[in-house]
């Protein structure tokens, strides 16, 4: 399953260290994962974070073994370690297909959680994973999703807790009763629909023009978007309500990310040769 820690990191409050797992991803992992500790400072400044606020982010970060430091002289060099590019590599997958148009077969995957009574901790762990793989909640332990190809994925992440029992169908839907309310009533589509226009309104109309806006913008762009694949279940267009902002969000997404990913990237180069400093580091 997803690693938690990506998830949280995706859709909480964006702290330096949220917005460094994305520069990360988007400019460490694709150069070999190695870079100096004072290029990871000087682009979080850049996307409006105070030095001492980036230091801290690196120095929790290293604690937590997001990266590892080897000592250059007086200089340090900050490099990936296994586990946070296998997370970075996976999240990146998930966040650059995720919006994709997909064809659906009508078959849905429904999942029946059975926790007892008093492992609340357990069943409310187990809920949050359930959500966050985008599975609707009927109640009573009932949970779906129109991701059949999700079975295994879900089996392994419930069968990590000895104190849960599932059971899981594959079925299509009957005569009875109407799927746009069985939607309504599993997902809180009003709420994405909510952060996509926020997204749109927030990247539609912005038009850099220096380096430093280019990183600026695009970093805070893969950020934003990142959030989507754990909030929005992805259902197919068939079951949306009219309207849907998601191909729209998502064609903003694509276009404004190759149109700025080479000028952001160089700025990214420079800040690592040393040729460039932050306009925010001065005020940090």
């Amino acid at each position: 399953m997803m690693d938690e820690q990506l998830r949280r990191r995706s859709v909480g409050a964006p702290a330096a260290r949220s917005l460094l797992l994305t520069v990360l991803g988007e400019y460490v992992l694709p150069r070999a994962g190695t870079v100096w500790q004072e290029t990871l400072v000087a682009a979080l400044v850049s996307v409006g974070y105070t030095q001492q606020a980036a230091r801290q982010a690196l120095s929790r970060s290293t604690r937590d073994g997001w990266l590892a430091t080897e000592r250059r002289g007086r200089r340090a060099r900050m490099s990936l370690t296994g586990s946070t590019a296998e997370l970075l590599r996976t999240g990146a997958e998930r966040i650059y297909s995720f919006g994709q148009p997909w064809e659906w077969d009508g078959r849905w995957l429904v999942v029946v959680l059975r926790v007892p009574e008093d492992r609340r901790a357990v069943r409310h762990q187990l809920r949050s994973r359930l959500a966050w793989t985008g599975l609707g909640s009927l109640g009573g332990g009932v949970w779906l999703t129109p991701h059949v190809e999700r079975e295994q994925e879900l089996a392994s992440a419930i069968g990590q807790e000895s104190a849960a029992d599932a059971i899981s169908f594959v079925a299509e839907f009957g005569s009875i009763g109407d799927p746009q309310q069985l939607v309504a009533d599993a997902w809180e589509l009003d709420r994405i629909r909510e952060h996509y226009t926020a997204f749109i309104d927030d990247f539609a109309r912005a038009r850099p023009s220096k380096p430093e806006e280019f990183f600026r913008l695009q970093t805070l762009l893969v950020h934003a978007w990142r959030k989507f694949p754990f909030l929005d279940p992805d259902l197919p267009a068939s079951l949306l309500p009219s309207r849907w902002p998601r191909d729209r969000a998502h064609a903003l997404f694509v276009g404004r990310h190759e149109r700025w990913k080479p000028a952001a990237r160089d700025y990214f180069e420079q800040l690592e040769a040393g040729l460039r400093v932050p306009t925010g580091a001065q005020a940090a």
